[in-house]
């Protein structure tokens, strides 16, 4: 891990402007990232994870500007990391696009503010990649290794001929340049909820390919990359865990449980 480049790392923790968030409001705080679970705020645990990696050079969260202070009020301040606030966009895309302005040619590392088990392995495993040629890498679980971590992980999941994945909210970039994969994200990242969302990502034509279970992860990817004129890998992490976020009361409880074993399982 000690050999890894220096790189910087994005929380996208905004929250879309008129959308009063459940967990939010039931917690009495003004953006999801800020509610509490096991002992922390949702962002406090990706910011620990993401502080804990070797590399990390400066730090970049990407949220509101008036919510920006109720988040600094809750990190640790004095370590070795900078830590930056980016006014968030009106869509993911843009707001990706601001976070590495200026960041030179570092590797970049994007996730999200309710990754609440995000932990170092998976952030060099995705880094990693890079190093083999890749332009964009992002992190991928099986179905099984999802379910084996919680049966109530996740509900949704991509079907490709190989197999069937989630998502991980975990993304790398071998530099700014390569932060135009991130278009794939202009409408939104909730794909599976979405699916017009996904046709403007991959084209009608990969989309049926995909439907009709003739492309495989990987194979998908490459006609992604074509698409950008970019390389862009898949990361098939082994703890399901990583795929389970935090979006509703029920994702919630997930967590909970998930980081309380943890904290057991260290503390044993």
């Amino acid at each position: 891990m000690s050999s890894l480049p220096e790189f910087v790392g994005v929380i996208l923790a905004g929250q879309r402007p008129g959308r009063v968030d459940a967990l939010a409001e039931a917690a009495g705080v003004a953006n999801k990232n800020l509610v509490p679970i096991q002992g922390a705020p949702l962002v406090r645990h990706v910011v620990d994870a993401l502080a804990a990696t070797p590399g990390l050079s400066r730090l970049r969260i990407v949220v509101e500007p008036g919510t920006a202070p109720l988040i600094d009020a809750v990190l640790p301040h004095g370590g070795r990391v900078q830590i930056d606030y980016v006014p968030a966009a009106n869509n993911l895309a843009d707001s990706v696009y601001a976070a590495v302005e200026g960041v030179g040619d570092m590797p970049i590392l994007v996730t999200t503010g309710d990754n609440v088990l995000l932990t170092p392995g998976a952030v060099v495993d995705v880094l990693a990649v890079l190093r083999g040629g890749a332009d964009v890498s992002l992190a991928m679980a099986s179905r099984e290794s999802v379910l084996a971590a919680h049966p109530e992980g996740q509900r949704r999941f991509y079907k490709f001929s190989d197999d069937a994945y989630s998502n991980c909210n975990l993304y790398a970039f071998a530099g700014p340049a390569a932060t135009t994969a991130a278009e794939s994200f202009r409408s939104g990242g909730q794909f599976a909820k979405k699916p017009m969302r996904m046709i403007m990502a991959l084209g009608p034509l990969n989309l049926a390919l995909m439907l009709m279970g003739q492309l495989s992860l990987r194979g998908a990817l490459k006609r992604l990359g074509r698409r950008f004129r970019l390389k862009v890998e898949p990361v098939v992490l082994a703890d399901g865990a990583h795929a389970i976020d935090v979006d509703n009361a029920r994702t919630f409880a997930v967590a909970e449980t998930l980081l309380a074993r943890r904290a057991m399982a260290d503390a044993a």
